[in-house]
Order: C-alpha cells, then sequence, then structure tokens
C-alpha cells in the first residue's frame, strides 16, 4: 500500500518572526509563473516575491513603473498555484497605493485574486498611514526601504542608500517607523552592510537583504540574476550565479537556499561600504 505524500506545512507571517527570532535566515526569491514556483517550493524556498521586477525581466521595461495591479495580480495568481509552503508576497505597483483607500483596494485583489499571503510597498514617511491601515485591517505588509526601485527617477537611477551618516540616520528611523506602522517584514536594498546589519539588530521584526550584507535576517534575489540571465541590463555586484555547478535549476535553486542558511551568501564581495 502506497504512503501517502507528507507536505511540509505552509511558511507563515508569525513563522517568518520566529525564524527571526531562532537565529534562521530566510531565503526569499522572485517568481512570475507555476512551474518556477514549484521548482522553489521544493528547493525550500522560505517565500516567494512576485516582484514588480516583473517589469524589466519579462516586459523588457528599463524600470518597475509600468507595472500594473493587474499584472502582479496575473502573474501571483500562477505562481500560487505552484505553491505549497512557500508564503507568496506581491507587490504593490507603483501609485497603487498612494493613499489608504487605493492601498487596500488594489491589496483586496492581490490578495482574494492573487493569493498573496503578503504585500510589499515601498517608502516610509507618507507610506506610514498606509501602512497602519493596511495592518489595521490585517492585512500583512512588507516595507521595502534603501534603494526603493519606484523611486528610481527621484533617485537619479540605481545607487546605494545610506553611506552619508545623515542618510544612515534617516534609513534607522524609517526603518523604525515601518515597523511602529505595523509592516511585519522588512526588504532593504543596496544599502551598506553595516548599517543593514545595525538595522537588523535594532528591529523586531525580520530584515531581508539585498545587496545589503550578510548581516540581514534573510536575503532575495531576482530569479533571472540567480540562473545568470544577463539580459540587457548590467548584472549588479550583489548578484551570484547559482546555476554555475548546479545539475539544472531546481538544484540551483536549492543551492542558494542552502547557501543562505549557512551563511555563506551573500559573501563579502556581494556588499556595500
Amino acid at each position: 500500500m502506497s504512503t501517502p505524500e507528507v507536505r511540509p506545512a505552509p511558511v507563515s507571517v508569525p513563522q517568518l518572526g520566529r525564524m527571526k527570532a531562532e537565529g534562521r535566515r530566510i531565503s526569499m526569491l522572485t517568481c512570475y509563473d507555476a512551474t518556477f514556483a514549484f521548482a522553489m517550493d521544493r528547493a525550500g524556498v522560505d517565500t516567494v516575491l512576485v516582484g514588480d521586477s516583473l517589469g524589466m525581466v519579462v516586459q523588457g521595461h528599463d524600470s518597475t513603473l509600468p507595472v500594473t495591479v493587474d499584472h502582479i495580480v496575473y502573474h501571483s495568481a500562477a505562481v500560487a498555484r505552484g505553491l505549497s509552503r512557500a508564503l507568496l508576497v506581491a507587490d504593490m505597483p507603483f501609485l497603487s497605493y498612494a493613499t489608504p483607500g487605493r492601498a487596500l483596494d488594489a491589496a483586496r485583489r492581490l490578495m482574494a485574486e492573487g493569493g498573496a499571503a503578503m504585500v510589499k510597498l515601498e517608502g516610509a514617511g507618507p507610506m506610514l498611514v498606509v501602512i497602519a491601515a493596511l495592518a489595521a485591517r490585517d492585512v500583512p505588509v512588507c516595507a521595502h526601504l534603501g534603494l526603493t526601485p519606484q523611486s528610481v527617477m527621484k533617485l537619479g537611477g540605481f545607487r546605494v542608500q545610506g553611506r552619508e551618516a545623515a542618510a544612515a540616520q534617516r534609513l534607522r528611523e524609517d526603518a523604525r517607523a515601518v515597523q511602529q506602522a505595523g509592516a511585519a517584514l522588512l526588504v532593504l536594498e543596496c544599502v551598506p552592510r553595516t548599517l543593514a546589519a545595525q538595522i537588523t539588530t535594532e528591529l523586531e521584526i525580520p530584515v531581508i537583504g539585498i545587496g545589503a550584507g550578510a548581516g540581514c535576517d534573510g536575503q532575495v534575489l531576482v530569479m533571472h540574476d540567480l540562473l545568470g540571465l544577463r539580459g540587457r541590463h548590467r548584472t549588479p555586484r550583489f548578484v551570484k550565479d547559482f546555476l554555475v555547478g548546479a545539475d539544472g535549476v531546481e538544484a540551483a535553486f536549492a543551492a542558494y537556499v542552502a547557501a543562505v542558511r549557512e551563511g555563506r551568501f551573500p559573501a563579502e564581495e556581494h556588499g556595500f561600504d
């Protein structure tokens, strides 16, 4: 008689908090369809992000700005069909959360139609009231600070943030503010490793880094970068090609998960001073 397959319990938002408390590093990858989602799930990826990065790596734009809620809902629903364990996070596109009302409408679609368990938005300041409104209505929120791609026009390009003392202090204050507003997770992008480690220590919520050094509670990469798919965009310094030496795509995902959990990725050369 065959034995039914025992599937691991789905990752939950509270579980991510427990992982931080226990010192277990969290792995996150971006994903945009069911087949890759299934492979990530089998490889043990903890959290899967349907990022607005799809505007660049899937749609071929020069930024994330053209991505719409409809786009994220479509891709999120596809990814959700491939997952049984990983927690699904969906990006809120540019200006879809400009007000609490718009944010609630977008979050409803991303969760009800897209199957997301958490939504991600960029910035602090005026976004704090939006985070609070979502959290008050039981919408789990992932905040995103540092290099925020939706602000690329204002920032003048994709550049490391928080190198100057005043900017570093603002980032620390913003990180505490998004936590206080109700965010349950924080992504730090392109931030000096020392600053990122300091923020990670100061916060109670898990901090996921990308180009922020090894001192964060976890790491995230764009799937295409991890697989060495260059496209026409320059490969960021914080990227490692995990397909090199791996026996296929799923093995590359598993190698990434292991490297994150064991603290081998990111290495010194993947961070910024």
